[in-house]
C-alpha cells in the first residue's frame, strides 16, 4: 500500500509573500510621507491663523544689544 501525502506549499510562497507584505508597508509610508509634505506645502486656509502684528527686525536695540529679530505683540 503506496501512502500519498499531500503538503501544503506556503514554504514555497513564503518569498512572494514576503515581497508583497514589503511593498504594502513601503506604500503605507510613501503615501504618509507624500501627504505630509504635500500639507506642509499647502495648509488649508481656514486653519492659518494671520498675526495680527508685524514681526519687527531691527539691527540694534535702544539699549545698544544687537538684535537679530524681535517680534512684537
Amino acid at each position: 500500500m503506496q501512502r500519498k501525502t499531500t503538503f501544503l506549499a506556503i514554504g514555497g510562497y513564503q518569498p512572494f509573500l514576503f515581497c508583497i507584505g514589503m511593498y504594502c508597508v513601503a506604500l503605507a509610508f510613501s503615501i504618509f510621507i507624500c501627504s505630509a509634505i504635500f500639507h506642509v506645502l499647502n495648509p488649508k486656509t481656514s486653519l492659518v491663523r494671520k498675526s495680527e502684528t508685524p514681526i519687527t527686525q531691527t539691527a540694534a536695540a535702544s539699549t545698544g544689544q544687537q538684535v537679530l529679530l524681535t517680534v512684537t505683540k
